[in-house]
């Protein structure tokens, strides 16, 4: 791509994300190769920010430099690195072309460059083609010429958000992106329920107001509490997690608020409680809705007052704390039925948000079913793990009753299912369907082994849901089946249900399968 086609670019007034996908893309025209990542390094993972030319669940891995060696080699370099046929090294992105769906293919030529941001390593562009030859000196020179115009891209990027207010970045010491073990539970998602609640999350974090996350099991509400601690005034101090549900009543008074030397049979010495932990930070309350109504009634007056007293302690302490609550009970409910303090609801959910399940977040299923691919691959010693497109149909088509956490599970079940079975870790290993082991609703082979239609299969998936979401349930179910009959390809899936393949294409969209 002519640099002045770069530099056109960094003109347009865009968000950030749009514009580096308009790069990337662009930079694949020009290089007429089959992809191109722009990555963004975060401790020691690197993690795709724009992405032309791979898979969908592609955008949901991270890439460890650890496990990625052609990765960990761009990022010690100051200059463009090709990587010929014949390299030793495996490609992170081996069967993760989308150039030919359900074809395991591995990379055959690829190059990239580390890109730089006020001196400090920012992460990665990367070129990869099925074709060798692709990349000869010319192209890695091009490459060279173009990456001072990248890091102006990111730096005016990077600015124009600060500004705009979008982002809120927290610092060490050093001026440097603060990383860790908190920054390793990110919310993935791109789906319109998700960019609404961290845009609230991004606001309310600041803050200290209690928060209730509300939703299923499963659904991720201790990523959501971590999300909202790390972009807090409190982000220097670690969140202080406690699940409720797992507290004994003769123990919970002790846990939350501590207790002294002889205050019950085997209190041997003093003890802090996790409120005094959580002094000057976040103290998180998974489960808050199993709390017993007696330590309901302490806790409220903590939340009203700042102070705590250690039991068998009559001397109070003063904590400065903030709450963050979850829960996947409906404490309204509760309320009625007199299982929980309605002041001590209202306390605790000055800003409430709900968190929604994941078969209402479809567009999001391939980025996490990526994210936890990548995990299995780096945990197994793999050296490619990857969906077949009828697995990825079924993914979709199902309705996930424990959420994220079941998705995590299939996947992580599968892959030792493969190895089990013969798959080499040399290999590009491929999980299809059958390997995935799910009861589908519209599913032929699930309908004649329990004996009932599939029709009555689908109407039980979508009992209880509004008309309008269960038309949305319906619509998606009966697309992605029939794009998984079809070996995922989507003119035959038009074809198959009589529509156009552009009208098909734009319903796809609307039901967030694309």
């Amino acid at each position: 791509m002519p640099g002045q086609q770069l530099l056109t670019e960094l003109i347009k007034d865009m968000p950030a994300g749009e514009r580096f996908e308009h790069i990337v893309k662009s930079i694949r025209t020009s290089f007429n190769c089959g992809a191109v990542v722009l990555l963004r390094l975060q401790g020691e993972y690197l993690r795709p920010v724009a992405v032309s030319g791979l898979v969908t669940e592609a955008h949901g891995r991270k890439f460890s430099l650890a496990q990625h060696p052609r990765l960990s080699a761009v990022m010690t370099t100051s200059h463009a690195l090709r990587f010929p046929p014949d390299s030793p090294l495996p490609d992170p992105y081996d069967g993760l072309l989308e150039a030919q769906p359900g074809e395991a293919l591995p990379v055959h030529d690829c190059m990239g460059t580390s890109l730089w941001l006020n001196g400090e390593r920012w992460g990665a562009l990367t070129l990869d083609s099925l074709t060798p030859g692709t990349f000869d000196q010319s192209r890695i020179d091009e490459l060279d010429s173009y990456r001072p115009i990248l890091e102006t891209a990111i730096r005016i990027s990077m600015l124009e958000e600060e500004i705009r207010g979008l982002r809120r970045v927290r610092l060490d010491g050093a001026g440097n992106l603060a990383t860790g073990t908190e920054a390793d539970n990110e919310i993935i998602g791109n789906s319109s329920p998700i960019r609404q609640i961290k845009k609230e999350l991004d606001v309310v974090a600041a803050s200290d107001l209690p928060v209730l996350l509300l939703g299923e099991t499963g659904v991720g509400k201790e990523i959501f509490a971590s999300y909202t601690h790390r972009l807090s005034t409190r982000a220097a101090r670690p969140m202080v997690y406690i699940n409720c549900a797992a507290l004994p009543e003769h123990l919970a008074e002790s846990e939350l608020f501590g207790h002294v030397k002889g205050a019950f049979s085997g209190a041997t010495s003093d003890r802090a409680g996790r409120f005094e932990t959580a002094d000057k930070s976040t103290l998180f309350l998974d489960e808050v809705g199993e709390l017993p109504l007696p330590v309901q009634a302490k806790l409220l007056r903590v939340l009203q007052n700042g102070e705590i007293q250690r039991l068998g302690s009559d001397k109070t302490r003063h904590v400065d704390v903030r709450i963050l609550a979850a829960t996947n009970r409906n404490l309204k409910e509760q309320i009625t039925e007199g299982a929980f303090r309605a002041d001590l609801y209202h306390r605790l959910s000055v800003y409430p948000i709900p968190i929604p399940p994941l078969r209402e977040r479809g567009q999001d299923i391939p980025l996490l079913a990526g994210h936890f691919l990548e995990l299995n691959r780096t945990r197994l010693g793999l050296r490619s793990l990857r969906l077949s497109a009828d697995a990825e149909a079924a993914l979709q088509t199902y309705p996930w009753p424990g959420n994220i956490r079941e998705l995590e599970h299939v996947i992580s079940r599968a892959a030792i299912k493969a190895l089990s079975r013969g798959a080499q870790r040399h290999d590009i290993v491929t999980l299809d369907c059958r390997s995935l082991d799910l009861e589908l609703p519209t599913s032929r082979h699930h309908a004649h082994a329990t004996g009932e239609d599939s029709s009555d299969s689908l109407l039980k998936a979508v009992q209880g849901m509004p008309m309008k979401e269960a038309v949305k349930y319906f619509q998606q179910t009966l697309v992605l089946h029939e794009l998984q009959q079809q070996q995922g390809s989507w003119s035959k899936t038009a074809r198959a249900l009589g529509m156009d393949p552009s009208n098909l294409h734009k319903l796809a969209q609307k039901l967030g399968l694309k």
